[in-house]
């Protein structure tokens, strides 16, 4: 496998045949597993040998397949798959964190993070400290050698900034601080967040991993000691395990990734382009356009704009609202990555419950939608963003 494509790889890693010689992974779809005997009960659950299992909360066949492809997929040692991209953001931070502890975080964060960090470890007694994500010297200050954990987004939600993860990974391992990265807008494809200097790296697999909006998931990558020893033990006791059938789904969108996510983002470039002169826009916001702030950074690090535009209406509220009431063929959805292009207001949707002047520093103004490209012909989009925005 060392010498496969990565291609090969999402179709092929982790596969493991029942006695049937299946093509198609099997699913699993057991709550349970039955032994041997007394005696073997008793040694599994003293210690699980290689390919065992004693309850799905801890581990099952299906999901294991899921975990060692898309390990092997990302370069991580191992990975622990979860109930949603939410319950994998939550295991990674709560499971090496205690009271007293402090974690440095980028401020351009999905509103549900900022909820685990502000609202959840906060009460817990973990101190939290908010930086402006593209700004290093803001990251130098902040990280301090009390800092337990460096919390980003490498492309924020909605906004699209994009975090420096080698340089933020260099301070935060010279304090001795892991660093966690969400890297769903980046995907797998275009992702190298590991080897630049990540230790933790989490995917909601809802996203681009499933890409058809079928099922929730979620998979939190590392070193196999955290892995096993720091997040197993949290996430099997708590219950955030991601389900045998979900797994399979995950596997089946894992085989045809890397050309749905290629086609998207080829798309998402051309409608930037397209979009960006747009008198009904006062700005396009894609890391693949030269007029992106961190547009170099993105393409050493990605190589790639991704699948995600953000574009600021005209007229505010009322524009981007009667803009997205006019389309035909994208869909008002909060949820991204899809195979269908979906499009949402953010302001009142997915960040919604934040304070207007957090709002105002994230640049989540009252004019903007996030626009997640799908596989659709790239005319048929085009003609239909700008009709809506003709309308306006």
């Amino acid at each position: 496998m060392s010498n496969w494509s990565r291609r090969t790889v999402q179709v092929h890693a982790g596969t493991r045949r029942s006695q049937y010689g299946e093509v198609a992974e099997a699913i699993f779809l057991t709550q349970g597993f039955v032994y041997d005997s007394a005696e073997q009960a008793e040694a599994r659950f003293r210690q699980l040998g290689d390919d065992e299992y004693i309850y799905a909360r801890y581990g099952n066949p299906t999901v294991r397949m899921f975990e060692e492809r898309i390990a092997a997929l990302e370069g991580a040692e191992d990975a622990f798959a979860t109930a949603s991209g939410m319950a994998a953001v939550n295991g990674a931070l709560m499971s090496m964190l205690k009271a007293g502890d402090r974690v440095v975080a980028a401020r351009a964060l999905f509103g549900s993070c900022l909820y685990v960090l502000e609202d959840i470890l906060a009460r817990f007694g973990v101190e939290i400290v908010l930086v402006d994500g593209t700004d290093p010297a803001a990251w130098a200050a902040a990280i301090t050698p009390d800092t337990q954990a460096v919390f980003l987004e490498s492309v924020s939600n909605p906004t699209l900034e994009i975090v420096d993860i080698a340089a933020v990974a260099r301070l935060a391992h010279a304090a001795g601080a892991l660093v966690i990265v969400d890297n769903v807008f980046a995907t797998p494809v275009f992702s190298r967040a590991l080897e630049q200097g990540a230790d933790v790296v989490v995917y909601s697999a809802t996203k681009h991993i499933d890409g058809q909006g079928r099922c929730l998931g979620g998979v939190v990558l590392g070193r196999r000691d955290f892995i096993r020893k720091t997040l197993e033990p949290y996430m099997k006791h708590t219950g955030g395990a991601l389900s045998p059938f979900n797994a399979w789904v995950m596997l089946k969108g894992l085989e045809t990734l890397d050309l749905r996510v290629r086609a998207q983002t080829e798309t998402a470039q051309a409608l930037a382009e397209a979009l960006q002169p747009h008198p009904g826009l006062t700005r396009t916001i894609y890391p693949g356009l030269p007029s992106h702030p961190q547009h170099a950074l993105a393409m050493a690090q990605m190589g790639a704009g991704g699948t995600v535009l953000a574009l600021e209406v005209a007229g505010g509220q009322t524009a981007a609202f009667a803009m997205l009431n006019a389309l035909r063929l994208v869909t008002i959805s909060n949820n991204l990555g899809d195979a269908k292009s979906l499009v949402t207001h953010p302001a009142t949707t997915t960040h919604q419950r934040l304070p207007d002047a957090q709002k105002a520093a994230l640049g989540i103004t009252p004019g903007l939608v996030r626009l997640s490209v799908g596989l659709e012909d790239p005319a048929d989009l085009l003609a239909d963003l700008t009709g809506a925005l003709n309308v306006i």
